[in-house]
């Protein structure tokens, strides 16, 4: 039995791939441990896994209304997140996961979580760097749209020199921001770094495990090495203190009639939501079409007392039960959503709203599964026009269904299961 540590940052769309391991590799007979942030203890342990906390706490930052509106800016979102918010708290992470991660075999790490090289470095143990999403490899080959500027895609395509100019360009930016890094491996006695650590310092000389398909990403010559594709990994729980459950009255919504639509902005983005669901609900009028809403714990207030019978809001549904029960999904993104709707076939409206979501837009674009909105042009009649497109076209819903149908042929869990595995054994 070794004892493994999985750390992550984030929302359920972070959250949930690590878990559903968490829980894999405990019915193998290890110790699996989540090391995130305090808000999901309850969930985490829930599910039999042995939690550990580690700062920031993600639920002080989603339960503040002017932090969320800076996390969720287009443009700014994610320097906010990296610069102002997760930087200035690495050396809390730091001592956290230390504590967290002596004694154990294996350390995974995430993205956002800055302080888990640092930590396997200090301890000399063996660790596995995550990629949730393509957009964390910035590869020449396969360039991303980046929220900054989407703009720039029309400039550098799918890559080459200009996207690599550009990059060189934004390297002294982003070490800016590790600024804090660089002093906690000061302070700690380690070496510098001969990479940036928010770009190729992140990944590990061990390997990197990539939690989305060759379907969605094919691998390219300049992504770190030893990258394991494990495909997506689903979970969809609920859990305790994140909104109720949609119940008996969204089965008996879905049985009285044709597919409806689904609205949904995922559990984070649900914070900052704009008009959104206002303007899906006008959209859905106008299309006359039945539509499910998936409005979190938001205000209702805002919406009909007594809204149509063609329409029903929820707090939270698992998607693997609504979504291949939806004529088609409207989503922001996020790469939790995306790949639930990948594995649901379903055709997609992306309403991205910052950080990874255009990126993942586009890519469902070119898949010929997605259309795309800008958040900024969303409204009730562009919405309508988009949708009465995609439910119109059957080329979207074909290719939708051929999809799925070659993610269902990975076991994403299984593979990254047995490639933790491989990790702890390989000489």
């Amino acid at each position: 039995m070794a004892r493994i540590v999985l750390n992550t940052f984030g929302s359920f769309g972070d959250l949930h791939p690590y878990l559903a391991l968490a829980i894999e590799l405990r019915k193998r007979g290890h110790q699996s441990v989540i090391g995130t942030a305090e808000v999901y203890r309850t969930k985490v342990e829930a599910e039999g896994v042995e939690f550990a906390p580690v700062r920031p706490d993600v639920g002080e930052l989603l339960n503040d209304p002017d932090s969320i509106a800076k996390l969720w800016h287009p443009k700014t979102g994610s320097e906010f997140l990296i610069r102002d918010y997760v930087m200035p708290r690495v050396e809390q992470s730091y001592e956290d996961l230390l504590a967290a991660c002596h004694g154990a075999d294996l350390l995974l790490t995430h993205v956002a979580g800055y302080a888990g090289p640092v930590v396997a470095e200090k301890l000399g143990m063996r660790w596995l760097s995550v990629a949730l999403q393509p957009i964390i490899f910035f590869s020449r080959y396969d360039a991303p749209m980046l929220p900054v500027a989407p703009w720039l895609k029309r400039v550098y395509g799918d890559g080459g020199w200009l996207f690599s100019l550009l990059m060189r360009l934004g390297r002294p930016k982003l070490m800016s921001w590790a600024k804090p890094l660089v002093r906690l491996r000061q302070r700690l006695g380690l070496p510098p770094l001969n990479a940036n650590p928010l770009l190729e310092g992140q990944f590990s000389p061990f390997g990197t495990l990539a939690f989305f398909s060759e379907h969605f990403a094919k691998p390219q010559p300049d992504w770190p090495p030893h990258v394991n594709m494990t495909g997506f990994i689903s979970y969809d729980k609920r859990g305790e203190g994140f909104g109720e459950s949609s119940g008996d009255g969204l089965a008996r919504f879905l049985e009285s009639g044709p597919a409806p639509v689904l609205f949904t902005l995922g559990s984070s983005a649900v914070m900052n939501p704009g008009s959104f669901y206002r303007e899906s609900l006008e959209a859905a009028r106008i299309l006359g079409v039945r539509a499910v809403l998936l409005t979190g714990t938001l205000d209702r207030h805002q919406f009909p007392q007594s809204p149509p019978e063609s329409i029903h809001f929820a707090d939270y549904a698992p998607y693997s039960e609504i979504m291949p029960r939806a004529a088609a999904i409207v989503h922001q993104g996020g790469i939790g959503t995306t790949a639930q709707a990948l594995r649901a076939g379903r055709p997609t409206i992306v309403v991205p709203w910052s950080h990874d979501q255009p990126d993942s837009a586009e890519r469902l674009r070119k898949l010929g599964v997605s259309r795309t909105i800008r958040r900024s042009a969303y409204t009730r009649h562009r919405a309508a026009r988009e949708l009465k497109r995609l439910l119109s076209d059957d080329r979207y819903t074909k290719q939708a269904a051929a999809l799925r149908a070659k993610l269902a042929a990975t076991d994403g869990l299984a593979r990254a299961a047995c490639a933790v595995e491989s990790a702890l054994f390989r000489s």
